[in-house]
């Protein structure tokens, strides 16, 4: 398939939610599948039911940046946090843009997303629609070149065609940012550097074929474009933050749903929580776990030499690092993304939940931020 017919299917179908039957099938719109979770022989211990609603419906995408997500499922550990006669309906999504629209149409009630999806959503609602309630990960995303393109600098991206998974993602964004600090423009402002939001799985397509100079990823796509089409790290992501630490997946909540089952918030938030700790203590099953789920969104596994590599460069913390977030915000502002009016972001987040949990679990609670 040609790239000028990719590009215009991503773009024909970027809301669109649909089932993903394989990493390497072209279906370039933002993903939906059902999900019905199982127990595995993880040694996760139970939390106390709750009871509330009849569904939960919680969204994730099939990335390693959403390990913590894909494992809580995978293991049971949100079920049983929810109890037994709530049901937990799970969908997952490309990227988080068409994440957050089906969060705004009432569709889902909590979801695993990047920052910058996120505060559009909450800039295109007035505030009335969602909260950050907890982080997922840092790092985990890098921006790989082919060697053929010879970029070597950010000057080399002139003329090239780069892309990321979904305009006004989080990858987008960071894209979008270095090539504007570095004195070029992209072509949808008159510049040369092209910036194509394609699907991951089309994305490593494309690479193969040698029709990308370059894209900015998340694990683990970046990982399988170096291993599997030759690809070379330009960025890691991580180099551009203070300590290497910035937000890189939230979880976010629905507003209505935060009011109406604040129970089932605080027991999903329980499961998130413990399947943290699990996940950074238990890698290796974490890594085996969450593959085992990216197989059942995708159809295919991925081979243990990229789980490995990929698992490297994310860093798993229910810490949101909140501060990095405002940093999102006002360069998603600046590159024209959230109005013409800075957005006050003061209610943006909400750690109460949060904090609640990790008060009962005697942990560090995480500290509350407000915009400039």
């Amino acid at each position: 398939m040609s790239l000028q017919k990719i590009f215009f299917k991503t773009f024909k179908n970027i809301h669109v939610a649909t089932a993903m039957t394989t990493v390497l099938l072209l279906n370039a719109c933002a993903t939906v599948t059902p999900s019905n979770p199982s127990a595995t022989n993880t040694a996760a211990p139970a939390i106390q039911p709750t009871s509330g609603t009849s569904v939960v419906r919680l969204a994730y995408f099939p990335n390693f940046t959403h390990a913590t997500g894909l494992v809580a499922v995978a293991n049971g550990t949100v079920q049983k946090a929810i109890g037994s006669n709530t049901k937990l309906d799970v969908k997952s999504f490309n990227a988080g843009p068409a994440l957050i629209e089906a969060l705004l149409a009432g569709e889902i009630d909590i979801g695993y997303v990047g920052p910058s999806p996120a505060i559009n959503g909450y800039v295109k609602s007035k505030g009335s629609a969602l909260r950050i309630i907890a982080g997922a990960s840092s790092g985990g995303a890098l921006f790989v070149v082919k060697p053929s393109a010879n970029i070597k600098s950010a000057k080399d991206l002139a003329g090239k065609k780069i892309a990321t998974p979904q305009k006004g993602g989080t990858q987008d964004i960071a894209l979008r940012k270095y090539v504007s600090q570095n004195g070029l423009k992209t072509a949808d402002e008159g510049g040369t550097v092209t910036v194509l939001p394609t699907a991951n799985p089309d994305i490593l397509t494309l690479f193969k074929q040698n029709q990308l100079d370059g894209a900015w990823v998340p694990e683990p796509w970046a990982t399988r474009l170096l291993q599997e089409a030759g690809g070379e790290v330009f960025i890691d992501e991580r180099a551009i933050w203070p300590d290497g630490k910035f937000s890189t997946t939230l979880i976010v909540v629905s507003t209505k749903f935060l009011k109406q089952s604040p129970d089932l918030v605080k027991a999903v938030v329980k499961a998130h929580v413990q399947t943290d700790k699990f996940v950074r203590e238990n890698a290796a099953e974490a890594k085996s776990i969450a593959n085992k789920e990216i197989e059942r969104i995708t159809s295919a596994a991925l081979p243990n030499v990229v789980l490995d590599a990929a698992f490297r460069n994310v860093d798993f913390s229910y810490d949101p690092y909140a501060s990095t977030v405002l940093v999102g915000a006002d360069d998603a502002f600046k590159l024209g993304f959230l109005g013409d009016t800075q957005p006050n972001l003061d209610n943006l987040f909400d750690f109460s939940v949060l904090n609640e949990v990790l008060k009962e679990q005697g942990l560090p609670l995480v500290k509350a931020v407000v915009s400039k």
